[in-house]
C-alpha cells in the first residue's frame, strides 16, 4: 500500500485524544466532578448526542487502525501497530462501559454488512484484554525503520518510550479487571498479579496524558475546557458546585481546605451574589431562594468566596455572568492559575488567550488512579484498611505533585501562600493529616466515602474512572443531588447513539438508562437512592 503509516498514526492518537476527553467529560458530569445541566436523566443525554463520538470510534479511528495494520504487518511497523491495538481496547472498553453490548465482530465490513449484530460486553472486553496483550508484545518487539519519533511520526503520550506504553497497557488492563471484579472471579487476582509485577504507571513520570496546544485559529488546538471557559464573552461552560463545595472545605484556614482548588478552578469574582455576597437577581436568580427540601446537607446555589458554578441537574436559562462566573484553571485545561488576585484586586474577568492560553492535558492514565484502584481493592475486596489507607494516601500525594507543579506559580500565589498558610508544602500537610484523622475516626462506610470522593477529586479532567467507581461500589453517598426532586433512575448505561439504532436492524433501542452493563451487579446500592 502506497498509503503513509506515520500519517495515519497520528491522525489516530490525535481523534483517540479528542474522543477520551469527550467521553470523560460526560462522564465526570454524571458524578458531579463537572457539571450536568438535565434535570432527569433519562433526558439529560439524548441519543444524538453520541452520534459524533460513535462515528469517530467506528468509521475513523477503529477502521484507520484496521488499514494501518495492513501497512505494519507489511512493513514490520510493529511499535505503531501496538499504539493502535491499545487504543482500540481502550475504546473498546470505554463503548462497553457507557452503551453496553456493541458490535464488533460483524463491524467494519462496510457495505457487505451494514446491520451488524451487537456482540455482548463480556466478550468485547475479552477482545480488548486480548488487544492488550498483543500491544505489549509489540511494544517490546523490536520495529524496522526507527528512530522515527521525532520526525515523521509523533507520539504525543510517551514519545516511542516503549517501557512506558508497556506500563501503559497493563494499567488499562488493571482498569479492567476491577471493573470485572464483581462478575469475574480471577479478576482480582489477575490485578493483584500486575501490581506485584510492578510493571504499571506507578510514578506520575509515566502518567498517560493527551497534550493540547495553543493554537487559537483553525484547527484549534486548545484543551476544549479552555476554549468554552476563556471566550470574547467569558465564561461559556459552568464548573460544579459539588466538587468545588467539597474541596473548599470549611474555609481558607481549615485543613480541609483542598488547595488543588487553586488549580482546578480561577474565580473572576471574590464573592458569590446570595451566598456571601449582596444577591443579585438578575446574574444568579437562585441566590435570593430556599434550597428544595431534599437539599438539606448539601450545598445550593454557589459556593463561597466567588467559586460560582451550578448545581447537579440546574437546566435554567443563561443569565448575563459570563465575566462573574468561576472557570475552569490551569489544570487540566491550561487557564488561568488562581493566585486569590480577585480577593486583593477585585474582580478580574477573563478572555481569550488568558492563563497557558489552553496548553494543558486530558488524563488518560494516571499512577494516583492506579493507587487508588489498589485502595478499592483492599477496602472493598479484602476489607483491609490499612493498606486501602495507605494507598489512598499515596494517590492523594502523587495527585497533588501533580497538580501543584504543573505550571509555575505566580509571585502573588507565592506570597499568598507563604505569608498566611506557611508554604504549599504546609497547607498540602495539613489537608493530608486531615484526611487521615477523618479515615481513623470514620466507621467502614465512612471509609469508603473518604475514599471515594478523594478519588474522584483526583479525577478531575476524565470523569471515566470514577463513573465506573461509582457503578461497581455505590459510594461516596454523599454527592450533590440533582435539583429535581425525582429526576429517575441514575444513569447505569446510556442510550445507543441515534444514527446507530436509527439505521441498524439488528439494535435496538433502550427504553431508558438504567440498564446496567455486564460488569454492574451492583444492585441498589448506597450511592443510588431513589431521588438520586
Amino acid at each position: 500500500m502506497s498509503a503513509d503509516p506515520d500519517f495515519y498514526l497520528n491522525q489516530i492518537q490525535l481523534s483517540y485524544g479528542y474522543l477520551i476527553e469527550s467521553f470523560g467529560n460526560t462522564a465526570g458530569a454524571v458524578t458531579r466532578i463537572d457539571y450536568m445541566s438535565g434535570r432527569d436523566y433519562a433526558n439529560a443525554y439524548q441519543p444524538g448526542s453520541f452520534n459524533g463520538r460513535w462515528s469517530s470510534s467506528y468509521q475513523t479511528i477503529m477502521q484507520d487502525i484496521r488499514e494501518l495494520n495492513v501497512i505494519a504487518d507489511e512493513s514490520g511497523l510493529t511499535h505503531h501497530k501496538g499504539i493502535g491495538q491499545f487504543i482500540e481496547a481502550h475504546i473498546l472498553i470505554t463503548l462497553v462501559d457507557f452503551f453496553g453490548d456493541i458490535p464488533y465482530t460483524e463491524a467494519f465490513q462496510g457495505a457487505a454488512n451494514l446491520n451488524p449484530v451487537a456482540d455482548s460486553g463480556a466478550s468485547v472486553y475479552a477482545v480488548a484484554l486480548g488487544l492488550l496483550d498483543s500491544a505489549i508484545a509489540n511494544f517490546n518487539a523490536e520495529a524496522l525503520g526507527e528512530p522515527r519519533w521525532t520526525s515523521t511520526v509523533t507520539d504525543p503520550f510517551y514519545d516511542g518510550d516503549w517501557t512506558a506504553w508497556t506500563k501503559a497497557a497493563n494499567t488499562l488492563k488493571m482498569n479492567a479487571y476491577a471493573n470485572t471484579r464483581l462478575v469475574d472471579g480471577s479478576a482480582v487476582a489477575n490485578f493483584n498479579a500486575i501490581v506485584a509485577s510492578g510493571n504499571y504507571i506507578t510514578s506520575n513520570a509515566d502518567d498517560m496524558q493527551f497534550r493540547w496546544g495553543t493554537l487559537a485559529v483553525q484547527p484549534d488546538s486548545r484543551h476544549p475546557r479552555y476554549r468554552s471557559s476563556y471566550t470574547s464573552t467569558g465564561g461559556g461552560s459552568y464548573m460544579s458546585n459539588s466538587l468545588m463545595y467539597h474541596m473548599f472545605g470549611e474555609g481558607y484556614f481549615s485543613p480541609s481546605y483542598d488547595p488543588r482548588i487553586n488549580f482546578y478552578y480561577s474565580r473572576q469574582v471574590s464573592r458569590t451574589p446570595g451566598i456571601d455576597g449582596d444577591p443579585d437577581e438578575e446574574v444568579l436568580e437562585c441566590g435570593l431562594q430556599q434550597a428544595p427540601g431534599h437539599y438539606t446537607g448539601y450545598v445550593f446555589c454557589g459556593v463561597e468566596r466567588g467559586y460560582w458554578g451550578r448545581d447537579h441537574g440546574n437546566d435554567n436559562g443563561i443569565p448575563p455572568d459570563g465575566f462573574l462566573r468561576a472557570l475552569a484553571g490551569v489544570y487540566p485545561a491550561g487557564g488561568l492559575l488562581d493566585d486569590w488576585t480577585t480577593l486583593f484586586n477585585g474582580p478580574n474577568p477573563q478572555k481569550d488567550g488568558a492563563g497557558n492560553g489552553g496548553n494543558g492535558v486530558t488524563p488518560i492514565l494516571l499512577a494516583s488512579a492506579a493507587d487508588f484502584m489498589i485502595a478499592e481493592i483492599a477496602l472493598f475486596v479484602d476489607g483491609d484498611i490499612n493498606a486501602s489507607g495507605n494507598a489512598m494516601l499515596s494517590g492523594i500525594a502523587k495527585s497533588f505533585d501533580k497538580v501543584t507543579n504543573f505550571a509555575p506559580k505566580s509571585a502573588l500565589f507565592t506570597a499568598v501562600v507563604d505569608g498566611n498558610f506557611g508554604g504549599l508544602d504546609q497547607m498540602i500537610a495539613d489537608f493530608t493529616n486531615d484526611i487521615v484523622n477523618q479515615w481513623v475516626d470514620a466507621d467502614m462506610d465512612g471509609k469508603k466515602d473518604i475514599l471515594a470522593i478523594q478519588n474522584f477529586v483526583a479525577q478531575y479532567g476524565n470523569g471515566l474512572g470514577a463513573y465506573n467507581f461509582y457503578r461497581r461500589t455505590g459510594f461516596p453517598t454523599t454527592l450533590q443531588p440533582n435539583i429535581e426532586p425525582n429526576p429517575g433512575g441514575f444513569i447505569r448505561s446510556f442510550y445507543y447513539p441515534a444514527d446507530h439504532a436509527n439505521n441498524n436492524s439488528n439494535i435496538s433501542q433502550k427504553t431508558g438508562v438504567t440498564d446496567p452493563v455486564f460488569w454492574d451487579n451492583n444492585g441498589a446500592s448506597p450511592g443510588f437512592p431513589v431521588a438520586n
